[in-house]
């Protein structure tokens, strides 16, 4: 029998005579330890896939498009296009290997061929072993190591209840306690309440509206009375035209148009603030490469933490393609990416925080949150991948969008809403890192199909202590918390399941995802498994089983893998 050094020895020399060509070709390409091969940033240089080796990494939001492998044609540029979701630059394979830059590149699937290019920093080939799990704990500790933080335990222990779908564009007092109440009164566990965006006198204003928060310190006392804190949604945006503007232009605060400075008669200041359009219109954008902004809006978000009692934010927007229309910036040399960077960083000093937009924050404290699905069976296929590949990125504190959709427009009529949909998505979320509600269930479903989605919250809530611990390890290990089964059975077949994963150490989770659908196949891994339904499973095995509207099917090895 042929060793595993052996073959790894024939994949290191393979290596090597391919990038001494390159080497002669460009002059640059260097070995710069045992199994590293570095790439200057004008280099291109391409990879051939080998037999039955997968990829993930780049973007979560392309999840559902991985793992990637020779069938696989694709191009992306990490520069500037988060496409709405975490971007890291890394990608990373089933066969131990990896890709690592400190700067974004463009990366391509070309039929078994991988294609980097266009990279603005020096760019690293890594050999890190034969598995998965081999290089992503070398790309972890080496590129992107925990800190042993972890974000505020109630986001794991308890559901998230986002006013968005319910309110939209009305945040007000009255119906946000009105929210609160029934949570309670319908049976769900409280947990983190999330007032969402338009609560505010305008963007960059973060007052209470007075018109629609006659006692916002009273209200937010009810909600801490009735056992949730409180989230509140920011961004780093601007209006124009207001008081906040204009002093955050006068100080240099904000991103510049190109032509920096303006003569206009009766301006308040000569600096020519950037307008950015984005979904709500136009707007300024707070430079958050010029540390006087960064302790502005700390200044702002603190005193609602000291005389409101708001207990953290959510921080939405901060896509990189926000920054890359030519605007200039404290730091000139910062590329759009940096940007996405410095707002994530922002978050830090609130451990209650989510993000849906991240640039190579991994490893760190923050709870991300896959972006807004629509209400449709499709897009619900996409949040098992979608937090799997965000866990391979190293972004392990994670949630799937609002249970549902996050799209309001699906919401607006309730003749339009899949009550089957909304019950399988809570399934999906119950037994992630996080959960989280934004449709009322008890206001769009019957009430057989709402007590379904409340026996999930509880079920996520029992969990919680336990799906809790393997947040602190992760902290400590920078594993993810949401595993692909390849992660442990690496030579199993299993790289391509996009409908089961692993919670944790040995939980096996496999919801249904497709309409309709009231049987369907589990694949179960070697071991002894305690179902759900009380059955005893002897692995590996496929079964199928019955799953009425009513199940989530998971099962529990004996024994830790």
């Amino acid at each position: 029998m042929i060793s595993a050094n052996y073959h790894q020895l024939l994949r290191v020399l393979s290596l090597i005579s391919s990038f001494l060509l390159l080497s002669l070709i460009h002059g640059s390409t260097l070995f710069t330890s045992d199994n590293v091969i570095l790439f200057q940033p004008s280099e291109s240089f391409e990879i051939v896939l080998e037999e039955n080796e997968f990829w993930w990494g780049g973007l979560s939001v392309d999840g559902y498009r991985m793992p990637y492998s020779s069938k696989t044609q694709l191009t992306r540029n990490l520069l500037g296009d988060n496409r709405g979701n975490q971007a890291s630059p890394i990608l990373i394979s089933s066969k131990g290997r990896y890709i690592w830059s400190e700067g974004p590149y463009e990366y391509s699937y070309d039929l078994g061929t991988l294609r980097i290019s266009n990279a603005i920093g020096e760019v690293r080939l890594v050999d890190a072993g034969n598995n998965l799990v081999q290089a992503f704990k070398s790309a972890s500790r080496n590129y992107f190591p925990s800190n042993g933080k972890i974000p505020d335990p109630l986001l794991f222990t308890a559901p998230q209840y986002n006013t968005w779908i319910e309110l939209i564009y009305n945040q007000n007092e009255e119906d946000i306690r009105a929210y609160a109440d029934a949570i309670i009164d319908n049976g769900y566990p409280s947990g983190v309440m999330m007032i969402d965006d338009n609560w505010q006198k305008s963007y960059g204003d973060w007052r209470f509206r007075a018109d629609r928060f006659e006692d916002p310190k009273g209200m937010i006392k009810h909600l801490h009375n009735s056992g949730f804190k409180v989230m509140m949604w920011i961004c780093p945006f601007v209006t124009a035209d207001t008081e906040t503007f204009r002093y955050l232009a006068a100080k240099g605060m904000l991103h510049l148009d190109p032509q920096r400075t303006q003569e206009i008669l009766w301006a308040n200041t000569k600096n020519k603030a950037a307008i950015i359009r984005w979904w709500n219109g136009a707007s300024a954008m707070l430079d958050l490469s010029n540390p006087s902004a960064v302790a502005w809006i700390e200044g702002e978000l603190d005193h609602l933490v000291e005389e409101y009692g708001v207990d953290g934010f959510k921080l939405d927007a901060g896509d990189s393609h926000f920054y890359k229309s030519g605007i200039i910036s404290y730091n000139e040399n910062a590329i759009a990416n940096d940007h996405t960077e410095y707002f994530g960083r922002l978050g830090l000093k609130y451990p209650l925080n989510e993000y849906r937009a991240s640039w190579k924050l991994a490893g760190l404290p923050l709870a991300q949150r896959l972006r807004d699905k629509t209400h449709d069976w499709e897009d619900l296929t996409q949040l098992i991948p979608g937090m799997v590949a965000q866990g391979l990125m190293g972004y392990a504190y994670t949630c799937p969008d609002m249970i549902g959709g996050g799209e309001y427009q699906s919401f607006l009529k309730l003749d339009t809403i899949d009550q089957e949909l909304v019950v399988r998505s809570a399934q999906v979320h119950a037994l992630m890192p996080m959960m989280q509600f934004s449709v009322a269930p008890w206001r769009v479903l019957s009430p057989a199909n709402n007590d379904i989605c409340k026996d999930m919250a509880i079920l996520h809530a029992k969990f919680g202590e336990e799906i809790l611990s393997y947040a602190k390890q992760s902290s400590l290990t920078g594993d993810p918390i949401v595993k692909p089964m390849t992660w442990f059975w690496p030579d199993a077949g299993y790289e391509t399941i996009q409908d089961q994963f692993i919670l944790g150490e040995n939980i096996l989770v496999a919801p249904i995802i497709h309409k309709a659908a009231r049987t369907r196949r589990v694949i179960i891994p070697e071991g002894t498994w305690d179902g759900d339904d009380g059955s005893v499973v002897k692995g590996p095995v496929t079964i199928k089983i019955d799953v009425p509207l009513e199940r989530l099917p998971y099962y529990r090895l004996r024994t830790s893998v």
